[in-house]
Formats: C-alpha cells, structure tokens, sequence
C-alpha cells in the first residue's frame, strides 16, 4: 500500500524536558531506562511503541554523533547539520501515540475532514489542510465522522464498478473495519491536541525528511532554530 502519513502527538514539557538534559546525561539515561517514568502515558486508540524501541532508535542515532563537550540536548541539536533528526526521535519517545494511514487512503480521511477535493498527495501535508481538517474535526463525534468516510469510501468503489458484495471480495469487511477505525482514531487524535494545552499534533510522513516534519513554530526546523 506504500508510505504511511502519520499525525504524532507530542507531550511538549516532556520534550522540553528531554532537551533540558546535558547531552551526556540524555543518552545516559536512555541507556538505563531511568527516564521512563517522565513518558506519557500510552494512549490506548491510537499507535504506541515501546519505550525500549524507542529509546533504542535514539541511542542508535546518538551513536552515530560527534559531540566533543557536554552541552544541553537542545544545543547539541542546533549545532549538528541533522538535528531535525534527532528531534524527531526525542518526539517519539515524548508522545502518547500516533495516527497512522496508508498515504494512498490520507485523501480519502483528508477530504472528508475538510470537505475539499485535494489536487495531490502534497496537499494532504499542507498547514492549510491541516488547519481546516482540524477546526472540523473539532468537538465532532467520532462515529459521525467515521460514518462519513465509509459512505464516501463505498460511493468510491461503485464509482469504479467495484463489488461492495462481501461474499465476491473478502477483503470489503476488513477495509470498513481498518476506515472505521482510522477515521475514529483521528477524531481522537485531533481532540486531544487541541484539548490539552501539553499536547502538540506533528503531522509527517514515513521516511521524510525530518526537517519537512511539522507546519508553522512546529516545523521541525523552526522548532530547533527558536531553541
């Protein structure tokens, strides 16, 4: 299905604590797993991973850095030509969880939100698009979104003379669960962020490169040059 488009929620004071720490004492303290009791909670609708798993791709990639002295992690980014990099792993391991879709399905969820046609698939990742689907989604119920995609996803399918006969193609039922959730999961994910003041939605996509993560003070670039 290809590339996956994900919305991540970051816990900010968790991520300003990380960038807090002396470099050497980050990398410390992922390595003996001393931090994780200042992770956020997993949230249980949407995508999580493991602390171990994400602390493992930090150090992974803290490994590969020439750090001479012992400077805050924040300066340590902001010196080194990849730091978006870096900050993208700290977002990780200081989020809740992510919303997560197959980009070849965003237009499907993105144009439902916005209740706009997109042009193409870098469209979906505009502030723009963002914005707008996210005032929408705001305060709507999850089932009443999610109930929107489907019917749209099925007119879809008619449109292109495909069966909606679940006896012909195996696959219809597991596709209205997967958009169900999806759609539901959105919802949650929107809510949340523009809910709790703590909490920041990083829109991005899979193998992107990290400095295009974010939109406006959260592009990931703006974020380190206004460190």
């Amino acid at each position: 299905m290809g590339l996956d488009m994900i919305g991540l929620l970051v816990h900010e004071p968790t991520l300003r604590h990380l960038l807090s720490l002396p470099w050497s004492d980050l990398k410390s303290g992922m390595e003996k797993a001393s931090l994780r009791p200042h992770r956020p909670d997993q949230d249980k609708v949407l995508t999580t991973s493991f602390a171990i798993d994400a602390e493992a791709e930090l150090l992974d990639w803290m490994d590969l850095q020439s750090i001479e002295s012992s400077p805050t992690t924040a300066q340590a980014l902001a010196q080194l030509n990849d730091g978006e990099e870096g900050l993208l792993h700290l977002m990780k391991w200081a989020s809740p969880g992510q919303w997560e879709v197959w980009e070849g399905r965003a237009f499907l969820y993105l144009e439902n939100a916005t209740g706009k046609d997109a042009e193409d698939i870098h469209e979906l990742y505009a502030q723009a698009t963002w914005d707008e689907a996210k005032q929408r989604l705001h305060g709507i119920a999850d089932g009443e979104y999610a109930e929107r995609v489907v019917m749209d996803w099925m007119e879809r399918r008619k449109a292109l003379g495909e069966t909606l006969d679940e006896t012909l193609d195996p696959k219809i039922v597991p596709t209205f669960e997967a958009h169900t959730r999806a759609s539901k999961a959105l919802v949650h994910a929107v809510n949340r962020a523009m809910n709790e003041d703590d909490l920041v939605f990083v829109v991005g996509r899979e193998h992107l490169e990290a400095s295009k993560w974010g939109h406006g003070d959260w592009n990931l670039s703006a974020f380190l040059q206004s460190l």
